[in-house]
C-alpha cells in the first residue's frame, strides 16, 4: 500500500530485522485471545510473540493453551504494571531487532506488522512508529493517530472519537506512539531505560516518548499499520484507576522531561491546566481521587527531579528542537 498522496515519508514493503510481539495481559478475558489470534495471522509473521501476564485471575490465559510453541508466556507473581512487565519482554527479546507492542485489547489487521516494518525500513531516522487505531465497536471512527504533546502537559491521542474516512490518512511525524499497538527499535529502548516502572501503567509511553525525543529519535504515524482496539479493556473507561494514574503520571512526565528554559516558561500554563482537571473532574464526582492524583505526584516530584537528571544527561537535542515539537492546541 503506498502512503497517501503528497506524504513525504517515503515506504518501503522489504523485511527489516526479527521482531518480537509483546502482548502485556491483566485480566484481558476472550479479548486476549483473539489479539493473539491477529499476531499469528500477520502477513509477516513476528519471530517471536510474547505474552506477559500480571497474575490474572479471569482464566484469560487458559484460552491459549492450543497455541503452545507458537507463543511464549511468562506469568509473573503480581501485577507488576504495564510498564515493568514490557521492560521484562524487552530484555528478554535480546535476539530482535524490533519490539511490537500491542494491548490485548487490540485487534491488528493482517498487514499491521508488514506495514510498520516497511515505514521502519524506508525511514531510519524515527526510531518508533505509531499504529491507525480504529473504535472497535464502530470502526468508522478513530480510536487514535498517534499520541499529541500540549505544551502544558497535557497529552491525546490524535483524532480520538473522530470519522476515520478520510482523517489522519497521510504519515506523519507525531510526538509519540500509544503503546497499545506500536513498533520500536529495540537498541533505542536500552539505550533510554525502557519505561518508566514507577509510572505503574498510563503515561508511560508519552514519557518513553518523550525521552526518545530527548535523544533525537523520532516517531512516525504509519496508517496503513491499523488495529482495532477496544479501549479501557481491562481498567474500565473514566475508571478511578486511569484517572488517579493518568493525572499523577501527567505531572511526573512534564517535570521528569521538559527542557529547563521550557520548564520555566510553562510552568504557569501547566500549573493552571492542573487546577482546571482538578475543577472538571470534582463537578463530575471524581473529587476524591483526582485529588489524591495531584497529591502524590507533588510527593513524587523528589524521585521525579532525581529521574530528571538521568534524561538531562541524555538529552542531545536542543530545546528548540523540543518546542516544535509541542501542539499548540488541546486536542487538535
Amino acid at each position: 500500500m503506498l502512503p497517501p498522496p503528497g506524504s513525504d515519508i517515503l515506504v518501503d514493503m522489504s523485511e527489516h530485522g526479527k521482531v518480537a510481539a509483546v502482548v502485556v495481559n491483566w485480566n484481558g478475558g476472550e479479548n486476549l485471545r483473539r489479539c493473539i489470534d491477529s499476531l499469528l495471522g500477520q502477513t509477516r509473521r513476528p519471530a517471536r510473540i510474547i505474552v506477559v501476564d500480571n497474575a490474572s485471575d479471569d482464566g484469560s490465559l487458559n484460552g491459549l493453551a492450543s497455541l503452545a510453541g507458537a507463543i511464549e508466556i511468562v506469568r509473573l507473581d503480581s501485577n507488576t504494571g504495564f510498564a515493568a512487565a514490557n521492560n521484562f519482554a524487552i530484555e528478554k527479546a535480546s535476539d530482535c531487532e524490533w519490539v511490537a507492542l500491542l494491548n490485548p485489547d487490540a485487534f491488528a489487521e493482517a498487514a499491521w506488522l508488514a506495514e510498520l516494518l516497511a515505514a521502519a525500513n524506508a525511514n531510519p531516522a524515527f526510531a518508533s512508529f505509531a499504529a491507525r487505531m480504529l473504535n472497535h465497536a464502530d470502526p468508522a471512527l478513530l480510536d487514535g493517530a498517534g499520541d499529541a504533546y500540549h505544551f502544558t502537559g497535557l497529552a491525546w491521542r490524535r483524532g480520538h472519537g473522530t470519522v476515520a474516512l478520510n482523517h489522519y490518512e497521510r504519515v506523519k511525524d507525531v510526538f509519540s506512539a500509544c503503546a497499545g499497538a506500536a513498533l520500536y527499535r529495540r537498541d533505542a529502548l536500552l539505550e533510554v531505560g525502557g519505561f518508566d516502572e514507577s509510572f505503574f501503567c498510563y503515561m508511560e509511553d508519552v514519557d518513553l516518548g518523550f525521552r526518545l525525543r530527548l535523544r533525537g529519535h523520532r516517531c512516525l504515524y504509519v496508517p496503513m499499520a491499523v488495529v482495532r482496539h477496544v479501549g479501557s479493556g481491562t481498567t474500565g473507561k473514566g475508571s478511578d484507576l486511569s484517572i488517579y494514574y493518568g493525572h499523577r503520571n501527567l505531572v511526573w512526565t512534564f517535570f521528569k522531561n521538559m527542557p529547563l528554559p521550557l520548564l520555566a516558561l510553562l510552568l504557569i500554563p501547566h500549573v493552571l491546566m492542573n487546577l482546571v482537571a482538578v475543577i472538571v473532574f470534582v463537578s463530575r464526582g471524581k473529587g476524591r481521587i483526582i485529588l489524591a492524583a495531584k497529591r502524590d505526584a507533588v510527593k513524587g516530584l523528589g524521585c521525579i527531579l532525581r529521574a530528571r537528571k538521568g534524561a538531562k544527561r541524555q538529552r542531545n537535542v536542543s530545546e528548540t528542537v523540543i518546542a516544535g515539537a509541542l501542539s499548540l492546541w488541546p486536542y487538535a
